[in-house]
């Protein structure tokens, strides 16, 4: 994982994570049941956005993904956070997405992975101490991440709506 540097805007997948520091912005498009985890230490102004999928890794033989899964995902990007001269001791986090994609259908089948997915990354982030500023999450459609490395901010985009800064 590169610490990416200069006044760059860069995109993260989904499944995976990048750390960067001021005046850089990092991007993750197409939140909708998975979640959107922006942590940063705003001494240093150094901040990691990571887009898991799942809520939990424990079910899955060989996981070749670590950021897929909150649970793996998480610890992961705190420790390059760390390792770039952030402090976990002064992390705080913003999230968005865990959308219901699937309105409509029955819930019994659809499992709820928005909910699941948020309801972890919130379960994780309590047990570490981390505290979570803002989030933007549920409802039913697709968001977009941008999260300011200079400021600390996020600014969502959603279709049909206007920006919202946490």
């Amino acid at each position: 994982m590169e610490l990416a540097k200069g006044n760059a805007e860069i995109q993260v997948g989904i499944a995976d994570y990048k750390v960067a520091s001021s005046p850089q912005r990092l991007i993750t498009l197409g939140l909708g049941s998975c979640v959107g985890v922006a942590l940063y230490d705003p001494v240093t102004k150094i901040g990691g956005l990571l887009h898991i999928m799942l809520p939990d890794s424990s079910q899955f033989n060989n996981v070749t993904k670590p950021a897929k899964f909150a649970d793996t995902g998480i610890p992961l990007m705190i420790e390059e956070i760390r390792r770039r001269g952030g402090s976990p001791g002064r992390l705080t986090a913003k999230l968005a997405g865990g959308a219901q994609m699937f309105s409509g259908l029955d819930e019994k089948f659809v499992l709820n992975i928005g909910q699941r997915n948020a309801a972890k990354v919130r379960e994780i982030l309590s047990k570490l101490g981390i505290r979570i500023l803002a989030e933007e999450l549920g409802g039913n459609r697709g968001r977009t991440m941008i999260f300011d490395t200079a400021t600390g901010q996020v600014i969502i985009r959603t279709i049909g709506t206007p920006n919202k800064v946490i």
